[in-house]
This record gives structure tokens, sequence and C-alpha cells, in this order.
């Protein structure tokens, strides 16, 4: 029975399944975007938001849980410094994933997961834009 079994296998091992969704939720972190196909963008998105909710507390525990992961100091110090306060009046729904087409060798449907952008930063940029406008 497959009762209490949640995600997909990616057709890896366990301990291999884990070791690359370690470490393409430490490249998600640093690069804040990451192509990859569609199943393993699903399974990764599930792993980034548990890693923003972690850094969103902010507690000794919550850090030691994300190094569990994570892995990488640097890579934690910008989780629950830069990206929480990005976060952190947004209740859920930190990334997202945009259909990129296909792999060129075996046709495998590729995505993007990336970290949405910051509201400020658009608030920002409808301003510049504005003011452009009514300049010319």
């Amino acid at each position: 029975m497959h009762h209490g079994k949640t995600g997909s296998k990616l057709g890896r091992s366990s301990s291999h399944k884990e070791a690359m969704l370690r470490n393409m939720v430490t490249s998600v972190i640093k690069y804040e975007r990451i192509r990859t196909t569609d199943t393993k963008a699903k399974e990764l998105k599930k792993v980034a938001e548990k890693m923003i909710t972690l850094g969103k507390k902010g507690s000794l525990h919550a850090r030691r849980q994300a190094l569990a992961v994570v892995r990488d100091k640097d890579m934690v110090g910008k989780l629950f410094g830069e990206l929480t306060e990005r976060y952190r009046n947004r209740p859920g729904g930190y990334t997202r994933i945009v259909k990129a087409g296909y792999r060129f060798g075996d046709n495998a449907p590729v995505s993007i997961l990336e970290f949405i952008p910051d509201e400020k930063k658009k608030e920002k940029a409808k301003l510049k834009t504005k003011t452009k406008e009514k300049a010319a």
C-alpha cells in the first residue's frame, strides 16, 4: 500500500533524491532562480517554501533545521537575512514555476523555479516608468 508516502521518487534512491534536493535548494537560494525539469521543480518548490518559512521564524532551532538541509552557512545567512526581510509580510507562495519549453536532448518538459520579486521593487519600477513616460 502507498499510505503516507508523499512526493515523487524522481527515479532515484531516497538518499540520492534527498541530496539532489539539498543541492538544488541551495542553488535556488544562491541564484534566486533555477532551470530544471517540471517534476523536479514541483518537488523543489516544497523544500524551498519550507526553508523560507523557517527563515521567517528566525529562531535558533529554525536556523539549525535549515542548516540540516542547506548545509552552506552563507546561504543560510542569506535565507535568514535578505530573503526573510523580502517576504516578511507575505503569508506564503514565495516561489513560482514558469514553464520554459522542452529540453533539446531528451525533449523533457523544463521549468524555471524562481523566487517572487519583492513588492517594493515592483512599486519602484512602476514609479520609474511613470516618471519616464511623463518626461517623454
